[in-house]
């Protein structure tokens, strides 16, 4: 420690320590720092962008970074005001796949609809109660997905092309976890 340069350094009671760290055994550091902002001109490439409009849970946002990483996603972006993308539960989530797609955050769907259009992409949103099953597709897609709570906003889907739905068969689920809904979509576009 005495050697590293950051700008200050605190030893912490036991108590502090183990609560800051959120964790069953805490390793001996922690680490306080600025984190690098992202922006659409890091996702590049024809592989789908999932855009997820206000997800609530930091879990789910973890999740479905990861499963972008999985398939091949171009870049992740995330509108308005949603879960921490570090929050601890997010990046651990993640298991590391933060640090390997990009993921960006935006106010709403103005910051966005320029950068997409621009892109050429096929625009789906997805929604259990929509007509038109999910389908692979030649053309690069952007997938987006609505919050946990309340599905797509007005203005997320006014931004699509379609509104596509998984189908389903089961007898009483109505609707998937955001984590897989959208894990599913992003391997049925990229299959």
């Amino acid at each position: 420690l005495a050697r590293a340069s950051s700008v200050a350094h605190h030893e912490l009671p036991v108590e502090l320590f183990d609560h800051l760290a959120d964790r069953d055994e805490p390793g001996e550091l922690i680490l306080v720092g600025a984190v690098r902002q992202r922006d659409l001109t890091e996702v590049v490439g024809d592989g789908p962008v999932l855009v997820l409009d206000r997800p609530s849970s930091p879990g789910n946002l973890g999740s479905l970074i990861r499963s972008a990483d999985a398939f091949g996603a171009a870049g992740v972006v995330v509108l308005g005001h949603a879960a921490d993308i570090y929050d601890p539960r997010a990046v651990r989530a993640t298991v590391g796949s933060l640090f390997a797609v990009p993921v960006v955050e935006l106010g709403g769907v103005a910051d966005l609809a320029p950068w997409l259009e621009s892109t050429g992409r096929r625009v789906l949103g997805l929604d259990e109660r929509a007509g038109s099953p999910i389908a692979a597709t030649k053309t690069p897609a952007a997938l987006v997905l609505g919050s946990e709570a309340r599905g797509l906003s007005v203005a997320a889907r006014a931004l699509c092309d379609e509104i596509v739905s998984i189908p389903m068969h089961a007898a009483t689920a109505t609707s998937l976890n955001l984590a897989i809904a959208g894990s599913i979509a992003l391997y049925e576009v990229t299959r």
